[in-house]
């Protein structure tokens, strides 16, 4: 994902303001990497906004382009470092933040004419280094940013960031040393800013951190006010009081705690949706001990049996990594027969990837290339299978879509099961009369591996 046009012209940006004079100064962004940089950098548009900047889609009609970069991988690091030469190309005054920030020598070896460089979620940090390169209008009105703040999401979901950094000491990742330990917001920040979306129109909330089964361990769940009530920071309390928002409500990247058992009554009560994205990594104890992964992993096949039993429904997603250091192939073998039995909706894989400054670098025993890409087709092909089956079981259901995308052909949406960009789709075919964020019924026709198609059978 590369070149500001990716970000800022594809993707709706709320609060922008045709009417701006020509003397405003002009903004272009480019947001790489995850979700989480996608938030850092609507915190930073939201600021310039405020502070009267106009939001420019096109390099050519920007005074300055920030890049927020990604740092992870390798390929992320590099990547970043070709976005940041084509704004320089393009554009020619840039400046950086994010992840890869962190390693400002290595971004001014390659890119000496960056304005400056700064290091993730330092948003006055970014504001000041606006602020020197381009000074900010005399004038600015405080009424230019819609109070839900500038989003690079479409107009009907967005992201909801409760906490940065982690906790955790993974031996194949940097993001504590990138981004530091756990600090979790106020339930009752979080909660003003849910608020405040789902005033704005959105319908999805899809709440985000490194671990958001952790969240608010830092601040001893301490209780704060919302609207008269006493939301206490705490995974289960603070799903419950977003669950009253009467909007979607998707929770990613949550860490396998004996508390995620508390959630599955708010999922069967529909308070929050029957989806829970959970990085597993791998189904191999030995390749987790080496991982250093936290959560009790041993049990998790009879949790996730339970959770069924209890919520039908549930969708589980995850990610997985192939050809971790020492991973032998009676560990990849454990792998399949774990995916077997999980029966995962929505599966990921990485092949392995040493990352600068990792533990797990200085593991014996590193698996070769070939290997790991032969155990990644392998791995895919297997878990194809399981999603086909779990597709078509779901034709003949009536389901709930929002719709995310309209044509002259129909309308794309996504239905519980699925989350934007990463997921499947629901294709609805010659439904022409639909608008982005509308949430129809449909009846399932047709399934692939991955994707539904069906027929609207009620309107918003």
């Amino acid at each position: 994902m590369k070149g500001v046009a990716q970000v800022v012209t594809h993707r709706a940006i709320r609060g922008y303001n045709p009417g701006m004079t020509e003397a405003s100064p002009k903004i272009g962004i480019v947001s790489l990497g995850c979700p989480k940089a996608l938030v850092d950098s609507e915190r930073i548009l939201s600021k310039l906004r405020a502070e009267g900047y106009e939001l420019s889609g096109e390099y050519d009609g920007a005074d300055l382009v920030v890049v927020n970069t990604c740092g992870f991988l390798d390929t992320a690091k590099a990547e970043s470092l070709e976005a940041i030469g084509e704004a320089m190309q393009e554009n020619g005054r840039v400046i950086v933040t994010g992840c890869l920030g962190v390693e400002e020598d290595r971004i001014r070896e390659s890119h000496p004419g960056v304005l400056a460089v700064t290091g993730p979620h330092q948003y006055e940090a970014v504001v000041g280094a606006v602020h020197e390169a381009l000074p900010p209008p005399h004038d600015p009105f405080q009424d230019l940013v819609p109070p839900e703040g500038i989003k690079l999401t479409p107009r009907h979901y967005a992201y909801l960031k409760i906490s940065e950094g982690c906790n955790n000491r993974c031996s194949f990742c940097i993001i504590p040393h990138i981004r530091g330990d756990l600090r979790s917001r106020a339930a009752n920040d979080v909660m003003y800013e849910a608020e405040r979306l789902a005033n704005a129109g959105v319908r999805e909330l899809l709440v985000i951190s490194q671990d958001t089964s952790a969240y608010g361990v830092d601040l001893k769940y301490a209780e704060s006010d919302w609207r008269g009530r006493n939301v206490k920071a705490r995974m289960t309390e603070l799903a419950e009081a977003l669950g009253d928002l009467g909007v979607w409500v998707r929770l990613h990247y949550v860490y396998p705690y004996p508390h995620v058992d508390e959630l599955l009554p708010l999922m069967a009560e529909r308070r929050i949706l029957p989806y829970l994205d959970i990085p597993f990594q791998h189904g191999s104890p030995n390749v987790l001990k080496a991982m250093r992964r936290p959560a009790n992993q041993e049990k998790v096949l009879e949790r996730i049996t339970r959770w069924r039993r209890d919520v039908p429904d549930l969708a589980l997603r995850s990610t997985f990594i192939v050809g971790f250091p020492g991973e032998t192939e009676a560990d990849f073998e454990e792998l399949l027969g774990w995916l077997e039995e999980a029966q995962l909706d929505r599966v990921g894989c990485f092949k392995y990837e040493p990352v600068e400054g990792a533990p797990a670098n200085d593991i014996a025993d590193p698996v070769p290339e070939d290997v790991k890409d032969e155990r990644w087709h392998r791995f895919m092909e297997w878990q194809r299978r399981i999603s086909e089956a779990r597709m078509a079981a779901k034709v003949g259901r009536t389901i709930e879509v929002i719709i995310d995308e309209v044509d002259g052909e129909g309308a794309m949406g996504r239905s519980h099961w699925d989350a934007p960009e990463i997921d499947g789709s629901v294709f609805l075919n010659g439904d022409t009369d639909l608008s982005p964020g509308d949430i129809v019924e449909a009846r399932v026709e047709h399934a692939d591996d991955y994707d539904l198609w069906a027929i609207r059978t009620t309107s918003d």
